[in-house]
């Protein structure tokens, strides 16, 4: 029985390519002419290519190149692998040429997802020298207040949007994204509906509020909103938070362009507090490693200095919550 490694040495491109042109030929003589080799040359590799899989590939009973069900198999395999090789090295030629192999963006939950998403579809429309995309492969993580500074200082996002600003670090380019404004909600049956306003800590506290859980593991988490004394539930994002609202299951400020349309249908009512218009400073920074930013980090750079593209990613929230 041949051993794994054998098998492995056997399956080169070359191999792969002289069975694709055999079975396409149609006989071993004709892939012998179109390869440039004798056809006996061709008949001992693929004695050699059969000894080391330890199957036969070709029928011998035919005067013509008749593969066998295992033969037919190797050549689907062979030619879907020949493909992805050929698409290996394009995109290694590609990389070559200043485009990353990954970029990680983390983004904060607050952040309107519709307009992450026509930006990423923006991203992948561009078409390069040889027709097409970008080569560099996108990831998106979505974190919660601490939790996005801390996937960019941990280095395990190349790029943050919409956190609040933080002590400068000179590994860290940071840039203001704009101001996010922030609705203290309750669902119209809750008991601070219908209570007059603007709501003071005493009346709010009495009720139990709404919190995101800070997806922080490393720095300090952050929690936003919460009295002393007051019941909590925590939730895992923004729009379960929005959901928990609806159900009256609590209280809680949430980004104002979120629950826009609840509001204007009454499924939500907006109540202004002791603490008056709320609206919170939010940045995006990317690690700065003292060189020219990849071409895929340097496209979505671009991007955000649009101050178009920066009000989208704080207002567009209709339509996608995910």
């Amino acid at each position: 029985m041949p051993h794994n490694a054998d098998k492995r040495r056997a399956l080169t491109p070359e191999a792969l390519s002289m069975m694709d042109t055999i079975a396409r030929t149609g006989s071993f003589a004709a892939a012998a002419r179109e390869m440039g080799r004798v056809p006996s040359a061709l008949t001992y590799a693929v004695r050699q290519l059969e000894d080391a899989l330890d199957v036969l590939l070709f029928d011998r009973s035919s005067r013509q190149a008749v593969l066998t069900r295992a033969g037919q198999e190797l050549l689907t395999e062979g030619r879907r692998l020949l493909q992805e090789l050929d698409a290996v090295a394009n995109r290694v030629r590609r990389i070559a040429t200043g485009w990353e192999s990954e970029l990680t963006i983390a983004v904060d939950d607050a952040l309107a997802r519709r307009a992450l998403f026509d930006l990423m579809e923006a991203f992948y429309a561009q078409r390069l020298d040889g027709g097409g995309p970008p080569p560099t492969r996108l990831k998106l993580r979505v974190e919660v207040l601490s939790g996005t500074w801390e996937a960019l200082l941990s280095g395990q996002a190349d790029i943050a949007i919409g956190m609040p600003p933080r002590t400068p670090n000179a590994a860290i380019q940071s840039e203001p994204l704009g101001a996010l404004e922030f609705a203290f909600c309750v669902a119209p049956h809750h008991p601070l509906a219908g209570a007059p306003e603007p709501l003071t800590a005493a009346q709010i506290a009495e009720h139990r509020v709404i919190t995101v859980a800070d997806s922080a593991r490393q720095l300090q988490p952050v929690t936003i909103g919460v009295l002393p004394g007051q019941d909590v539930l925590t939730l895992p994002s923004l729009a379960a938070k929005v959901e928990g609202l609806l159900r009256g299951l609590g209280c809680g400020s949430v980004p104002a362009p979120m629950v826009r349309r609840h509001a204007e249908a009454g499924r939500l009512v907006r109540k202004s507090t002791y603490e008056g218009l709320r609206d919170a400073a939010i940045h995006y920074a990317w690690r700065d490693t003292g060189a020219a930013p990849g071409k895929a980090l340097a496209w979505w750079l671009a991007r955000l200095r649009s101050e178009t593209t920066r009000a989208a990613l704080l207002a567009q929230h209709e339509g996608l919550l995910l």
